[in-house]
């Protein structure tokens, strides 16, 4: 039966309606939110204060599902797997959307195909850090240090591949010193490594460090972003320590399935853009060293393909691969 151009209007239309209907009763149920780390780790404290504002605005449960592995890909490729429906949520980081197509051959997902940015929620810098019983106190004890004991001096990162590793193996690469990486499955395990000086430096992320080095736990050396940080603003960046135009932060954004409801985009969007605005969020982020954003999902969008051409460029340069 052949279908009249009437009868494709009626059709068109119809979808359309249905769509705005889901997205106006839109969430009936309880929405996951997949970290894709540790619990304990930067992403996974800025997804639980999402997670809880959610769920009081809307009257839902917002559960909290931390699926850790192959530097994001885990969590990632569950939420790229899921049905688009605007349940199934990923907070997702610079890791998974961006550098893991720089450092591995294969990806069980395409972070620009498989996914729909939602908005950028907040950017960070990383920390070089140390165990205080180091003798050193400046990037440049740290990198005397280093070439008097070459090949012996260790550094931790959150993850092989991820933006902690990246940043130690510029800053490698720019000081000419050999020191060996120590990948973990997270900052949270990480950390407790650090403080307990089974590592003695790492390169990890400011939410999780920031209150460590304020008591003295741990000694921050520098961070890794174009400026200082409110957070712990006496620590000078590694730009100013000597090594020039190294800048790699860290960030976090909202991502859903690829062929989700447009207009669950936007409320989302919308919702979490509003979020961030909310003077007790902009607090719980400047305690963990986060400078809160809250994009156009176009904006986010246009980020990930920036910084995938960006860490492609990098990992080159720094012959990094993963496989």
């Amino acid at each position: 039966m052949k279908l009249t151009h009437l009868t494709i209007v009626f059709a068109v239309a119809l979808a359309g309606a249905v769509g705005s209907v889901l997205g106006q009763s839109y969430p009936m149920k309880t929405i996951r939110i997949v970290v894709p780390y540790p619990p304990g780790g930067g992403t996974d404290l800025l997804a639980r204060p999402v997670a809880q504002k959610l769920s009081q605005k809307w009257n839902q449960s917002v559960v909290i599902d931390n699926r850790s592995g192959a530097n994001g890909m885990i969590g990632g490729d569950i939420v790229a797997k899921s049905p688009p429906d605007g349940y199934t949520l990923l907070i997702g980081t610079s890791a998974e959307l961006a550098l893991n197509r720089a450092v591995y051959s294969k990806m069980p997902y395409d972070p620009e195909r498989d996914f729909a940015p939602v908005t950028l929620l907040a950017t960070s810098p990383l920390v070089l850090a140390v165990h205080p019983a180091l003798p050193v106190r400046t990037v440049k004890d740290f990198i005397s240090l280093a070439k008097k004991h070459p090949g012996t001096i260790s550094y931790a990162s959150g993850g092989a591949g991820g933006p902690h590793h990246i940043a130690g193996e510029w800053m490698k690469m720019l000081a000419a010193i050999d020191i060996i990486h120590v990948p973990y499955r997270g900052g949270g395990p990480l950390l407790v490594d650090l403080m307990g000086g089974h590592v003695i430096s790492a390169v990890v992320a400011l939410p999780v460090v920031a209150p460590h080095v304020k008591s003295g736990k741990v000694r921050g050396l520098a961070v890794t972003s174009g400026k200082r940080s409110s957070a712990i603003p006496e620590v000078p960046t590694l730009d100013e320590s000597g090594l020039k135009g190294l800048d790699v932060s860290q960030w976090w954004g909202l991502l859903v399935p690829t062929g989700t409801q447009r207009d669950i985009v936007t409320k989302l969007q919308a919702e979490l853009v509003e979020l961030t605005k909310l003077p007790d969020m902009k607090a719980r982020m400047a305690e963990l060293g986060m400078e809160p954003v809250g994009s156009e999902s176009d904006q986010f969008a246009a980020l990930i393909r920036a910084e995938v051409a960006k860490y492609q460029k990098i990992a080159k340069q720094a012959n990094i691969k993963i496989d």
